[in-house]
C-alpha cells in the first residue's frame, strides 16, 4: 500500500465558497496522513498542473488525489504516469453545485469523499500492462463486399490482412447481381459492377493473403494473440493475428417457410434471388414454360417485417425489387411490373432512383396486403390483395410472382431461427454450435446474438462491437444494409480492429474503458472452481482448465469487474479496483450517531449512465439529498455483495443500486452487467433477515443518461423512505 499519496484541492469552480477548504485540507493531512497537501484556484491550469508534476518527479507522492471537478471532466489535463495510482474527487458536480453552500451537510459530505478517495488512492498498486508478442495482422472472413472492402482498407493503412473465403471465388452476391444500384449523380441509372477489377485489387495487393474454398476450423487465443486453423481441401495451416474482421453476410429467408405466399405451389413463383437469375440470361422467361413473360408482380416483405418470420426490415429488398423492375422494362418496355408493398424504402438519393422507376408508364405500384397467391390455368398465377388505398379486393394475374423474400445474417443459427430465438428471450449466447470462427471459447464457438440473430454489442453505443473482444462484425451479418452501405460499414469495423491491435499492442483496453492498464488478478490458490466468474464474464474473457479452475485472457476483457462481483471467495481484484478497496471506502464514511437523526444513505453508481446523470444534474444546479454518499462502480455487475452487508452493518441506514437499462433494448455497456447484478440482489433478502433489516433498505433503480432530471426525486423518495424507517439499529457497533 502507497505511503506518499498527494492531496491536491481546487478551490476554484465554486468549490471555495460553498465549502471550509481549510477543514478539507485537515482533514486530508491529520486524518488521512496526505504525504502532500495543495490547495490551488485553478488546479487544472498550467501553475496548478505544474505543481503536480513537480511533486510526482521529485518523488514527493507516488500516488495522487486531485479533489475538484468530476472525473469525467479535464481528463487530458490531469492525465500524469498513467500507470501511477490516481483517483478524482468530485467536490465540483457532486457537492458545491448540488448542494448548499456554507452548510454543515455540504461540508460533511465533502469531507466524506475526501476520505473515501484518499483511502482508495493509498490502496491502489501501480499498473503493470500485461506484456507479451502481438500480432498485427488482420483476419477478415468472407469475401463479399464488406470482406473485400475491409481487407482493401487495412491492406492499404499497411497492416497484413489474410481474407478467406469459402466459396471458390470472391465477390458474394455480386457475383450473381447483373448491375448494381445507382451511386452518383443524378442517381437515376444502373452501375456496371466492376467486379473483376475489386477482385484483381486484392489479388496483387502485396499485403493481403488470399484464401479461397477455405474456412476456419479453430480459432483459439485472444486479441494481439489469435491462432486461426483454416482448412482447405482437407488440408490444414494456421495463421496468427491481431484481430478479426467478421463480414460474412447474409442468406435469403427460407421460402419454404412462405406457403401462404404461394412458394412451391408453381415454378413461376420465385424468390428475388431466383429471379436475378431470369434476368441475367438475358431474356424474359417464365419459368414454367420459357415463354416470354410479359406481367411480373413482385410481394415485398415477404418474411421481412413479420411476428412469424422476421420481425426486421431487410432494408435491401425495395430497392432490389426497383432495381430488377428497371432490368424488366430494359428487356421488355412493354411488359407490366406490379409491386404491391408495405412501405417503400428508398433512402438518401435512391429516392430519385425510385421516382424514376415508378414513373414508368408499365410500373405499377399498390399498397396493400396479400390474402393468397393461387396458380391459374395457362401458367398464370392470381394474387388477391386486400386493405390497399383503393379500399377494396382485387386480384391481379401476372405471368411470374416474385418474392422480396428477407435476409437473415449469416451467423451461428442463421435463417429464421433468429426470429424463433428472439420470440423466446434467447440472447447474448450462441444459439446453436456454428461453422464460422469455432471459437475455442469456454462460452461458445461462435459470436453471441444479440437481437434477431445479429452478432452485437449495443450498436447505439459501440458500432460495430461484438461481445468478444477483437471480434468485429461488418456488412449485413452485422445488420440489414445494402451494398453501399456495406462498404461504409466495413471501413468502420477496419478502423476499429486497428484500433484494437494498436491498444493491444501497448497493454490498454480497446473499450469502453478505452486506454485503461488494469486487468483482473486471481489469487487461485482459494478458488473453489465454482465458475461463476466463466459463466458471469459478458466477453467470454475466463476459460476453464481441465479441472475447472479459471484460465484469464487479460487482452479478451475489458475492465468490467463482473468477475469480481460475482466471485464468492473475492479472489479476483484489480490493482485499482478491488473488493477490499471499496470495502475501505464504506469504512472511510462518517456514520452519525442516531440521536443526530442524520442518515446516510449509500448510492452504488454505475460510471457509464448513472454517474453522468448525476454530474448533470450538478451542472444544472439543481439539489438534492446531502445524505447520499456516491461510490462509481465500472459496472454495477461489479458490485460484490459483501459490500452491502459490510454498510449495512457498519450503520448505513440505505443502499441505492443505479445501473444501466437491461433487457431487450438494454444500454448497459457491458452488455448484462445491471441485470447481473438485479439477480444478484436476491441473495441480500438472506442477508437482511440475518441482520434483523428491513428489505425497504435496499432498492435497485434502472438510469439511462438522459434521465438525469429524476435523479432528484428518485434519491428524495428513497431517504424520505428510510426516515420513515427510522435508524439502522446497527449504529454505533
Amino acid at each position: 500500500m502507497s505511503k506518499s499519496v498527494g492531496v491536491y484541492i481546487c478551490s476554484g469552480c465554486s468549490i471555495g465558497d460553498s465549502l471550509d477548504v481549510g477543514r478539507l485540507t485537515n482533514v486530508a493531512q491529520k486524518e488521512c496522513k496526505a504525504a502532500v497537501c495543495r490547495v490551488h484556484p485553478f488546479l487544472c491550469g498550467d501553475e496548478g498542473l505544474a505543481e503536480i508534476r513537480q511533486d510526482v518527479a521529485g518523488k514527493a507522492v507516488d500516488s495522487v488525489v486531485i479533489a475538484a471537478c468530476s472525473p469525467r471532466m479535464k481528463t487530458a489535463a490531469f492525465a500524469f504516469d498513467p500507470c501511477m495510482p490516481l483517483d478524482r474527487v468530485n467536490l465540483r458536480e457532486h457537492v458545491a453545485w448540488s448542494h448548499s453552500p456554507k452548510d454543515e451537510d455540504s461540508q460533511q459530505l465533502a469531507e466524506d469523499y475526501l476520505r473515501m478517495g484518499v483511502v482508495k488512492a493509498g490502496k491502489m498498486e501501480p499498473l503493470e500492462p500485461p506484456v507479451g508478442e502481438v500480432s498485427r495482422a488482420i483476419l477478415v472472413v468472407g469475401g463479399g463486399t464488406a470482406g473485400m472492402t475491409a481487407a482493401r482498407g487495412a491492406a492499404d493503412a499497411g497492416y497484413d490482412v489474410v481474407l478467406v473465403e469459402k466459396e471458390s471465388h470472391l465477390g458474394g452476391r455480386l457475383a450473381n447481381v447483373r448491375t448494381g444500384l445507382p451511386n452518383h449523380a443524378p442517381y437515376t441509372e444502373l452501375q456496371e459492377i466492376d467486379l473483376a477489377g475489386k477482385i484483381q485489387t486484392l489479388t496483387d495487393h502485396p499485403r493481403v493473403t488470399l484464401h479461397t474454398a477455405t474456412q476456419v476450423a479453430r480459432t483459439e487465443g485472444q486479441p494481439g494473440a489469435f491462432t486461426v486453423t483454416l482448412t482447405r481441401n482437407d488440408q490444414s495451416f494456421e495463421h496468427r493475428v491481431g484481430a478479426i474482421v467478421m463480414a460474412t453476410g447474409w442468406t435469403p429467408y427460407d421460402p419454404a417457410r412462405l406457403g401462404h405466399l404461394g412458394y412451391g405451389k408453381s415454378p413461376n413463383i420465385v424468390t428475388n434471388e431466383q429471379f436475378e437469375a431470369v434476368l441475367a440470361s438475358g431474356s424474359l422467361a417464365r419459368p414454367s414454360d420459357g415463354k416470354p413473360a410479359e406481367s411480373v408482380l413482385f410481394i415485398q416483405c415477404a418474411g421481412s417485417r413479420d411476428k412469424n418470420h422476421l420481425p426486421y426490415c431487410s432494408a435491401v429488398c425495395c430497392m432490389d425489387t426497383l432495381r430488377q423492375a428497371d432490368l424488366i422494362h430494359q428487356t421488355n418496355p412493354e411488359a407490366k411490373v406490379y409491386i404491391i408493398y408495405k412501405d417503400v424504402i428508398a433512402p438518401g438519393q435512391y429516392e430519385r432512383y425510385y421516382a424514376k422507376v415508378q414513373n414508368h408508364p408499365a410500373t405499377f405500384l399498390m399498397k396493400g396486403e396479400v390474402s393468397a397467391v393461387n396458380p391459374q390455368n395457362g401458367d398464370k398465377v392470381a394474387v388477391e390483395i386486400q386493405n390497399n388505398l383503393l379500399g377494396e379486393s382485387i386480384s391481379i394475374r401476372a405471368d411470374v410472382v416474385v418474392l422480396a423474400t428477407g435476409y437473415a445474417p449469416r451467423a451461428a443459427g442463421a435463417n429464421g431461427k433468429q426470429a424463433q430465438a428472439s420470440e423466446q428471450g434467447a440472447s447474448f449466447s450462441s444459439l446453436e454450435p456454428g461453422s464460422i470462427l469455432n471459437l475455442t471459447y469456454r462460452q461458445g464457438p461462435e459470436l453471441p446474438v444479440a437481437q434477431d440473430g445479429f452478432p452485437g454489442s449495443n450498436f447505439i453505443c459501440f458500432p460495430y462491437e461484438t461481445l468478444r473482444t477483437g471480434i468485429y462484425a461488418a456488412g449485413a451479418v452485422h445488420a440489414p444494409m445494402d451494398a453501399a452501405a456495406a462498404e461504409e460499414d466495413a471501413c468502420g469495423a477496419t478502423m476499429k480492429a486497428i484500433q484494437c491491435v494498436e491498444m493491444v499492442s501497448r497493454g490498454q483496453a480497446v473499450h469502453p474503458r478505452a486506454g485503461d492498464l488494469s486487468y483482473p488478478s486471481f489469487f487461485l490458490q482459494r478458488c473453489t472452481q465454482c465458475k461463476r466468474c466463466t459463466v458471469e464474464c459478458p466477453f467470454g474473457a475466463i476459460d476453464e482448465d481441465e479441472k475447472g479452475t479459471p484460465k484469464f485472457n487479460a487482452n479478451r476483457c475489458r475492465r468490467c469487474g463482473v468477475c469480481m462481483g460475482a466471485c464468492p471467495e473475492r479472489i479476483i481484484s484489480f490493482k485499482n479496483y478491488s473488493v477490499d478497496m471499496i470495502a475501505s471506502m464504506i469504512k472511510a464514511i462518517e456514520v452519525p450517531g442516531e440521536e443526530e437523526e442524520k442518515p446516510r444513505i449509500l448510492v452504488f453508481m454505475c460510471e457509464n449512465d448513472a454517474y453522468p446523470a448525476l454530474d448533470i444534474i450538478g451542472i444544472h444546479h439543481r439539489q438534492y439529498d446531502a445524505s447520499v454518499r456516491v461510490i462509481p462502480l465500472r459496472c454495477l455487475g461489479s458490485l460484490n455483495i459483501v459490500w452491502i452487508a459490510d454498510a449495512l452493518s457498519r450503520g448505513i441506514d440505505g443502499v441505492m443500486l443505479m445501473g444501466c437499462k437491461y433487457g431487450d433494448d438494454y444500454q448497459c455497456h457491458f452488455a448484462k452487467g445491471s441485470e447481473i447484478a438485479s439477480r444478484r440482489l436476491e441473495n441480500v433478502k438472506e442477508t437482511l433477515q440475518r441482520l434483523q433489516l428491513e428489505p425497504e433498505r435496499i432498492q435497485a433503480f434502472q438510469v439511462s443518461m438522459d434521465e438525469y432530471a429524476r435523479l432528484p426525486e428518485m434519491i428524495g423518495t428513497f431517504v424520505n423512505r428510510i426516515r420513515e424507517l427510522g435508524p439502522n439499529p446497527y449504529k454505533g457497533f
